[in-house]
């Protein structure tokens, strides 16, 4: 049990100043995770020398080669030795470490880099002639005079070879490969007006893997053809513009309606000032903005961006740049919660196409016979004449077909003021088929009068506040100083939403009232769920969560079950209502309420285009 550590010397340890090459080995731990996180710091340094067009060749994976050209202002000679130092950047004087205007400020990715692979940077800046510099596991040759273009090259090879026990940790070339796409996708949406290419290197030669090319125009004309050739038409089609401004934050950027949702958050991109990160406290919000539209299972796509005065946010929490840290946090998370709730209400009944898509997917035969089109045969009126030529009896004795009348009385025809059009048909008492102006709806009655009646009540509680039920006898739960103090401070706002909650000494908390709606309630693992809430995102909707799960379930059973019949005028004010209801086009559970079906869509089905 008492046995000596090996690792400790039984004289005094001594303490020593670690050289140079160590020092940077370390770091590169930190700062160089991957061969992705290596191109992500030389193509941040590309856009901080102002490049306009950076170009990606990596092999393996980026284990063998990376390579990142640009058209930058270049490093002069004389500064290309003092660029590989640690700690040497040009981009801050170090008086203000929350002033900072660009991508890197560190001073730490090019020695990290020189100090496990082979690397060599070559610069030429204007009116100058170019010049080179090598770095091989730490150790740094002369600066030699070559002939370059403007810009910069920097070629690192053979990454981790000064610490082969680092491959070991490295994923399969083509997963490897895969992580160096999405970086540069990112960088590529952070920077539109900035052409990014990557050439991926093999045995067979080399093939151009990715690439988008300078957009033009205003930021949201940029932003969103750049979003258009890195996410796909898609989301193009299926996402709303957001703009918003708070207090000196603004948010911009693309998010999908909520039918067009992923199965997991692969799809969305949050930006602070340009730069990409992936912070718990902006994904929080995104979920909580999106929480009253999908269910848990399913997660929202969007490209925000969020920017703000550089002494408002830390960037310099995380050797990766990849976290920051909000002075006001409650500020952005609730201009990010307004905002994408406000772009959804303005989206009303709409729907993504993608449902479209699916359903005319379902109804195209897994297995086609070869079409045989109208244009092939003679149609009814060409036999009929043909038989009359040739037979003069045949017109007496001709089938007669007769005209089919609707199920449903005639209504004025659909115009663009009725986007749901005018219902024609019930199918199986649980599906409204309508028609529109330039195709067919199909209406799900059950799930859109859920929606409309779930809205309704929101909008009461809204008006009319929470009823809380008070407690015969409170509630006293015992909770640590901090925890008391951290729940007490956001008793106002727990008011609001039924729960009252004052204190009771020493860390106590005493609960006198809960929402009226929740029924009878385990006031202590609620308090306790919110104290958990609060300590991950700063802020707590689990109450109003929890109210407004209860009004879904109240609603589910209050609308139009299915199976019911429904008349004409019943169909049509059903569709009138949800025109006008916002987020009508997904049900409480974040499906679809309709599918709509244009007409040159239909006519493609059966072969008439």
């Amino acid at each position: 049990m008492n046995a000596p550590n090996p690792n400790i010397s039984a004289d005094f340890p001594e303490i020593r100043q670690l050289d140079d090459v160590a020092v940077n080995r370390i770091a590169a731990g930190e700062v160089v995770e991957r061969p992705a996180s290596a191109v992500k710091e030389l193509i941040e340094n590309a856009l901080d020398a102002n490049a306009t067009r950076v170009d990606l060749c990596i092999q393996d994976g980026g284990k063998t080669l990376i390579r990142v050209t640009d058209n930058g202002h270049g490093i002069p000679e004389g500064s290309l030795a003092l660029a590989l130092s640690r700690h040497a950047t040009s981009k801050i004087d170090g008086s203000d470490l929350l002033n900072i205007h660009t991508f890197g400020f560190r001073g730490e990715a090019l020695p990290s880099m020189g100090a496990v692979g082979r690397m060599t940077i070559t610069s030429r800046v204007a009116g100058a002639t170019a010049a080179q510099i090598s770095v091989s596991g730490g150790k740094m040759s002369a600066v030699r005079p070559v002939s370059s273009g403007p810009g910069t090259v920097v070629e690192l090879r053979d990454l981790f070879y000064a610490t082969p026990a680092r491959l070991k940790f490295l994923r399969t070339d083509r997963a490897e490969t895969q992580a160096i796409t999405d970086v540069v996708k990112r960088l590529a949406m952070a920077e539109p007006y900035v052409g990014f290419t990557i050439t991926d290197r093999s045995n067979d030669g080399a093939r151009v893997s990715f690439r988008t090319d300078p957009q033009t125009g205003d930021l949201f004309d940029a932003l969103g053809g750049r979003l258009r050739q890195i996410l796909g038409a898609e989301f193009a089609e299926n996402a709303l513009a957001i703009d918003a401004e708070r207090d000196g934050l603004t948010l911009t950027g693309f998010a999908a309606l909520p039918t067009y949702s992923r199965g997991s958050a692969v799809a969305q991109f949050l930006f602070v000032n340009g730069r990409p990160v992936k912070d718990k406290l902006l994904i929080g919000a995104l979920r909580g903005a999106y929480s009253d539209f999908l269910s848990r299972d399913r997660h929202p796509a969007c490209a925000l961006f969020l920017e703000c005065d550089p002494s408002r946010v830390d960037v310099n929490v995380h050797p990766a740049k990849s976290e920051v840290r909000f002075r006001d946090p409650g500020l952005a998370r609730g201009l990010i919660v307004s905002a994408l709730k406000h772009a959804l209400a303005e989206a009303g009944h709409r729907a993504s196409t993608t449902v479209a898509g699916a359903t005319l997917g379902a109804f195209r035969p897994e297995h086609q016979e070869a079409r045989s089109y109208q244009m092939d045969h003679a149609s009814h009126a060409a036999l009929h004449n043909s038989y009359h030529a040739h037979s003069p009896g045949f017109a007496e004795t001709a089938p007669v077909f007769a005209r089919v009348e609707p199920s449903l009385p005639e209504e004025p025809a659909p115009t663009p003021d009725t986007p749901l059009g005018a219902a024609r048909a019930q199918v199986h008492e649980n599906y409204i088929v309508a028609q529109t102006a330039d195709g067919m709806v199909i209406v799900d009655q059950h799930a859109a009068h859920e929606r409309l009646v779930y809205e309704k009540l929101k909008r009461q509680m809204a008006e009319n506040g929470v009823s809380a039920q008070a407690l015969l006898i409170p509630e006293i739960i015992e909770l640590s100083e901090n925890d008391a103090a951290k729940l007490l401070e956001h008793g106002e706002t727990l008011a609001k939403m039924g729960l009252s909650i004052e204190p009771f000494g020493n860390g106590s908390v005493a609960v006198r009232e809960t929402p009226a709606i929740l029924g009878e309630v385990n006031a202590e693992a609620l308090v306790r769920d919110i104290l958990d809430e609060l300590d991950d995102l700063g802020e707590s909707q689990m109450v109003l969560e929890k109210i407004e799960a209860v009004l879904s379930r109240v609603a589910c059973h209050g609308s139009i079950r299915s199976g019911r019949r429904m008349q004409a005028d019943e169909m049509n004010a059903l569709l009138r209502e949800m025109e006008a209801t916002p987020h009508s086009g997904q049900c409480n559970h974040g499906r679809p309420t309709y599918v709509e079906l244009k007409l040159k869509d239909i006519e493609r089905l059966f072969g008439r285009t």
